[in-house]
């Protein structure tokens, strides 16, 4: 996104409002700015650059304060220019892959611990969304009978992750014409992807024996249903709704309720996984404020990174106030993203 530029003194002046306001969730003012920040300028001079940078949209005049806040655009700039990438610790970077590696073997599990480490971390909602399985490998399909009329299909992506379903006969099932299905499957599908198996199944199986024909002529009826990824909704964690309430913008009952809806309401972070069109910085995604679309999102920026997990990949990040410290932020997320795509690999 390009912004007009700014100079030298009006860069100052907005690092150190942003910065204030960050650590204090209040107006800032020039007398404010002389004193905790080293600059050089008297407070008549700041008040200058200040009243500059509100008409162009840095910043803004709350009514009910002399103080200023910076914009969604103020926050843009400052993220793209401005801001210095935060280098996490050792310690930092210890604690996180020793809880990532701890004997943890199960994907589902990693990506739920992960989630809650990103919150507890950075006090903010944290989110992961699971890789999709569209375009992963099929490892092997297991065909379990649960009943005389009902089959659990297990497919395997080789990945590791692991999608069940359940298929429902009209007539009884021949539990014993299942392996002869199950190795004809696996024969003719083990190693293409989900979106190649539903578009040739059909003439992959023309051929069979009447033996066969009853169980395969359902997964003809249902091939869309089992090689299809989850619903959407289904392929998202989030969490931390009682870490982001504590910041002050969060104080009064009315917004509150706004960050229970946002959590409840996850069709609104899958659509902004979904887009495009962000502002991209070392691999990172960060979206601010009005740039997120969604009128419930107006007063959050997001802060995303995609992790990979085999042939296939999903994302990690955190949602919280535009008054966010965006360089410790980035950072966290960024290596937290690095860490799932090392242990999820190692785990396969």
């Amino acid at each position: 996104m390009i912004y007009e530029d700014l100079n030298d003194r009006e860069k100052t002046i907005l690092r150190s409002i942003i910065h204030q306001f960050i650590l204090t969730a209040s107006p800032v003012g020039s007398r404010n700015i002389t004193k905790k920040f080293n600059i050089g300028y008297s407070p008549a001079t700041v008040r200058n650059i200040m009243s500059d940078l509100e008409e162009t949209g840095f910043i803004n005049h709350p009514h009910t304060s002399a103080g200023r806040v910076p914009t969604d655009k103020g926050y843009r700039y400052y993220v793209d220019n401005l801001m210095e990438v935060h280098q996490l610790k050792n310690s930092e970077k210890n604690i996180i892959e020793k809880i990532l590696d701890n004997n943890l073997s199960e994907p589902d599990e990693i990506l739920k611990i992960a989630t809650r480490l990103l919150s507890n971390i950075t006090k903010q909602i944290a989110y992961v969304t699971y890789p999709t399985l569209e375009k992963g490998i099929l490892e092997k399909i297991q065909l379990v009978s649960l009943t005389s009329t009902r089959l659990l299909v297990v497919v395997s992506i080789k990945s590791g992750l692991v999608k069940t379903i359940t298929l429902e006969f009209q007539t009884e099932l021949d539990s014993s014409k299942l392996h002869n299905v199950e190795r004809l499957l696996n024969e003719r599908l083990s190693g293409l992807n989900f979106k190649d198996i539903r578009e040739t199944f059909k003439e992959r199986f023309t051929d069979i024996g009447a033996d066969e024909k009853p169980i395969i002529r359902l997964f003809f009826d249902s091939v869309d249903k089992i090689f299809m990824d989850n619903k959407k909704e289904d392929n998202l964690v989030i969490t931390g709704a009682m870490n982001v309430i504590q910041h002050p913008e969060f104080g009064d009952p009315e917004k509150f309720q706004s960050v229970v809806e946002l959590i409840e309401d996850k069709d609104i972070i899958i659509h902004i996984m979904e887009k495009k069109k962000m502002e991209n910085l070392n691999n990172v995604i960060i979206s601010i404020g009005g740039e997120n679309e969604d009128e419930k999102l107006n007063e959050y920026s997001l802060i995303t990174k995609k992790y990979t997990f085999g042939e296939t990949s999903g994302t990690v990040g955190i949602i919280g106030p535009k008054r966010m410290e965006y360089s410790k932020v980035l950072a966290l997320v960024s290596y937290l993203g690095e860490m799932l795509s090392e242990v999820l690999t190692g785990n396969k």
